[in-house]
């Protein structure tokens, strides 16, 4: 088993989303990611032709985003990745660490959001995913990250009903924050259609903002602008950040 497996289970395991790809679809359906990223692509970079997509899951927002440019798609978990070439065959999604993995590639714009950064906890490995970026960056090229900037500190449970296709669920969510290793951990509990249980624990790594341009700088990224899904300051938790690459690494390889 590979390092890729095992992270990839580890990430499967902690939700339940992930592990029912067309129920994460049906959850996500009024996500507007692929328009707040297009949004920004067009305001910041017009002529973009070339994207990829590291962490696109699904590919439910690529899907959106390739009708105005060239993507590639990238994603840690085979099931999501077997998934998206299923029910959207036209796309280009492949398996890959973004850590790691390297395309030969580089693109006009690159976009990593749908909180796949947050999947990232320790310090050396968010530096290697901005080194992926990185090169994959031509001078000019557009970054888009969507990340998690400050933490859910609320201690009371909160209850929605999610629509299923076998009828509505309940979920229940509660969240704990750890200051020292800036993890925000969701706790939630499902009453399925069917009556039956079922929890997940979700951890994702909170980057502040003044945090999350020394990593993009570090890797040759110059910080734009951030903003929050209306369009406004971010006064959190989620922001997305825009930066454009201004410098190539010393021997860093596509």
């Amino acid at each position: 088993m590979t390092s890729l497996d095992t992270d990839a289970e580890s990430v499967e395991a902690t939700n339940l989303l992930y592990r029912y790809p067309a129920l994460y679809d049906l959850v996500q359906s009024d996500s507007m990611s692929a328009d707040l990223c297009q949004a920004l692509i067009e305001q910041y970079s017009p002529d973009a032709r070339t994207l990829v997509d590291f962490g696109c899951g699904t590919g439910r927002d690529l899907e959106i985003l390739a009708k105005r440019f060239e993507c590639i798609g990238v994603d840690l978990q085979p099931g999501m990745v077997d998934y998206a070439r299923r029910i959207r065959p036209e796309l280009d999604i492949r398996t890959g660490d973004m850590c790691t993995v390297r395309l030969g590639a580089r693109m006009d714009v690159v976009t990593c959001v749908g909180n796949s950064l947050a999947y990232v906890h320790g310090n050396k490995e968010i530096n290697q995913v901005f080194t992926t970026f990185a090169v994959h960056a031509r001078p000019g090229t557009l970054l888009v990250l969507c990340s998690p900037i400050a933490p859910i500190t609320r201690s009371e449970p909160t209850t929605a009903t999610v629509s299923t296709p076998g009828g509505p669920a309940t979920v229940t969510i509660r969240h704990e924050w750890d200051l020292r290793s800036q993890i925000n951990t969701m706790h939630r509990r499902w009453i399925l259609p069917t009556g039956d249980e079922a929890q997940d624990t979700i951890r994702r790594r909170v980057l502040f903002p003044r945090e999350l341009e020394r990593y993009a700088e570090e890797a040759g990224f110059e910080v734009l602008d951030m903003i929050d899904e209306a369009g406004d300051k971010p006064s959190g938790p989620f922001a997305y950040a825009v930066a454009r690459y201004t410098r190539r690494r010393s021997g860093a390889r596509a």
